[in-house]
């Protein structure tokens, strides 16, 4: 079980939220507290969680954690996804492969916060590029 205290973008200024990631049995789940609320979210791997918890319960309120899991240029590979239970994902770039790692809940400069639709466009973009 891990705690991540993450700052979220569209809430008041500092606003953080918090989320416990544990696994349970075969999934990840990811307890999201924020403005009094708990969210509960069960999937198979812990970059789908952030995904459906951000849909479904911080989108809705206008916030988006700043994270890299939540950076428009950010996407688990299949391998990270199957081996890492989604922790880690890869810095994209159009028309380059990708070669960095980082924590889904971890954060740096380079983050780009973006809504679950802007950032899954994205992938689809950069997997786009690589094929030309």
């Amino acid at each position: 079980m891990s705690e991540h205290s993450l700052y979220v973008i569209g809430g008041e200024e500092d606003e953080k939220v918090s989320i416990v990631s544990s696994d349970v049995g075969n999934s990840c789940r990811l307890v999201c507290s924020v403005r009094g609320e708990t969210h509960v979210v069960d999937e198979r791997d812990f970059f789908e969680a952030l995904l459906v918890l951000r849909r479904r319960s911080l989108e809705p309120k206008g916030l988006i954690p700043f994270c890299y899991g939540a950076s428009m240029q950010v996407w688990p590979s299949g391998m990270a996804r199957d081996m890492g239970r989604g922790l880690k994902a890869y810095k994209m770039e159009i028309g380059a492969q990708a070669r960095e790692l980082v924590g889904i809940f971890e954060a740096g400069p380079d983050v780009i916060p973006s809504p679950v639709s802007v950032q899954e466009e994205y992938h689809r973009k950069w997997i786009a590029s690589l094929r030309s």
